[in-house]
């Protein structure tokens, strides 16, 4: 099978979504697709199935048989907004297409919308990420871990483990797989070990660096393999177990999130840190379908 270029067109272009979603009853179809399978269905007022109807100026169908009205944006994000439901489906996109995320001045700009809406429809996408990401299952495999330090930016000071005025955030990354990402209150072993247990299976292979408050896994049944950064190790082969020991794409991930804040976003508050990290590992976690991705979303409204 041939590799896709990196180069080539993107599987889910601007052109591409406004041919999908031209108005709103192209957005009201999708949600009622995504959501209801469709305009045909059996009605769960009277049972019969039939063909539901858009009624005219409202954001409702209605069975052909006795009227019952279903509302595909009631008790959503959507629900009883004047902005338009193109506008939406959007800022979802632009949150599905890019790598760096969506700032509100960016949503303000490219929909014409005023920055106190531009800023509540990015925080709510960003809820919607976290209810499509399904944070029950846990991870498995081989699994790797490494927290980092978020913050804005500060002249001076410690660097690092204990700089002042930062959030404390984990990430846990499969092989080829999901991502997670939690804010936590320090690195100590009880804190650490309280998520690797609500977040991975049991009997994984776990990858961290050589904190010693990960010394914890062997004993909880975890199969751990530990790179010495400090000795300017990064990857290390364990020939009796047959597993490469690497943190690498959990620091990739910092990497790119901690550009994110520098660059897109300036800085953001501890307050709200954990909506912009279920943002960043939904699009880890579906780095692969751009168009599942965005029904994602709309399936979680």
């Amino acid at each position: 099978m041939t590799k896709k270029s990196p180069s080539a067109s993107p599987e889910f272009s601007v052109r591409e979504f406004f041919a999908r979603f031209p108005d709103e009853q192209a957005c009201l179809e999708h949600i009622m697709s995504v959501r209801f399978g469709g305009t045909m269905m059996d009605c769960p007022a009277c049972g019969a199935e039939g063909q539901f109807h858009k009624l005219r100026e409202r954001r409702v169908y209605a069975c052909p048989n006795c009227l019952h009205q279903i509302a595909p944006t009631a008790n959503t994000i959507l629900h009883d907004t004047r902005t338009p439901l193109v506008s939406w489906f959007y800022a979802m996109y632009l949150f599905c297409t890019t790598r760096h995320g969506v700032s509100g001045k960016e949503l303000q700009r490219q929909l014409g919308v005023t920055y106190k809406t531009a800023w509540r429809m990015g925080q709510q996408i960003r809820d919607l990420t976290t209810k499509a990401q399904g944070f029950d299952a846990l991870l498995a495999g081989h699994v790797e871990l490494d927290e980092a330090y978020v913050g804005g930016r500060r002249s001076g000071g410690k660097r690092g483990r204990g700089a002042p005025g930062k959030t404390i955030v984990m990430g846990l990354a499969e092989r080829d797989g999901r991502m997670k990402a939690v804010v936590i209150p320090d690195v100590k072993k009880d804190t650490l070990r309280d998520v690797v247990l609500d977040n991975v299976e049991p009997g994984s292979v776990v990858s961290t660096d050589e904190l010693v408050s990960y010394n914890l896994l062997a004993g909880d049944g975890f199969e751990h393999g530990v790179v010495k950064h400090g000795k300017k190790e990064y990857a290390h082969y364990d020939y009796r177990s047959g597993n490469t020991f690497h943190v690498n794409t959990v620091e990739g991930f910092w990497r790119l999130f901690k550009a994110s804040v520098r660059s897109t976003h300036v800085q953001i508050s501890g307050k709200h840190m954990q909506r912009y990290l279920d943002e960043f590992t939904f699009r880890a976690s579906n780095r692969g379908r751009v168009n599942g991705m965005f029904d994602l979303l709309v399936g979680a409204l």
